[in-house]
């Protein structure tokens, strides 16, 4: 399936330069002269390898159809990240690092998608957003609030995001798991 260069998502499989790649981070850009572009950070889905590719959204690449299992994910045993499959309860193993920083965002019990070409695991979807408690943020400065400015701060899972300065900890807040950021409050 052909898609323009700036509807890739990280996650998503393209066949680039005659192989799959996997697309581990994007960042629409837009510059003060020429046409947009997304900058995408791809990892190589069978040798691992990383290339760094700007595409236009007038250019296209084929987006390849991968077969999708829905897997819950059960436990972490050292480097090794277990699923099992909620049809056929079978479990498969998958590196951590194949999930990069977005393995923190992993917790008991929660449902992903796994895709696969071939019967290989070339891609991991998690759910775009998850809620995740605050266990270490800056105080607020007085007067700090003035303007529109973010604090860093370290959730229960090990991950530094920037937050609004109300964000206090003990808080529960709601992060984007694709792009690594707060998106707001848990109710």
């Amino acid at each position: 399936m052909k898609i323009n260069g700036n509807e890739i998502r990280p996650g998503n499989v393209i066949e680039h330069k005659g192989t799959l790649w996997v697309a581990v981070k994007t960042q629409a850009v837009k510059p003060g002269k020429g046409p947009a572009y997304a900058q995408v950070e791809l990892k190589n889905a069978i040798d691992g390898t990383k290339l760094n590719e700007r595409f236009r959204s007038s250019e296209t690449v084929e987006r390849v159809r991968l077969d999708q299992n829905d897997y819950q994910f059960l436990f972490a045993e050292g480097d090794m990240l277990t699923f099992m499959d909620l049809e056929s309860y079978e479990q498969v193993q998958i590196p951590r690092d194949f999930l990069e920083e977005r393995a923190a965002f992993l917790q008991d019990g929660m449902k992903v998608t796994i895709e696969s070409h071939e019967g290989r695991p070339i891609g991991i979807s998690l759910p775009d957003q998850v809620i995740l408690q605050v266990v270490e943020s800056e105080p607020v400065v007085k007067g700090q609030t003035a303007a529109s400015s973010y604090k860093p701060a370290m959730l229960e899972n090990g991950v530094r995001v920037m937050v609004p300065p109300f964000v206090g900890v003990g808080e529960r807040v709601v992060v984007d798991t694709n792009e690594l950021t707060y998106v707001r409050r848990a109710e």
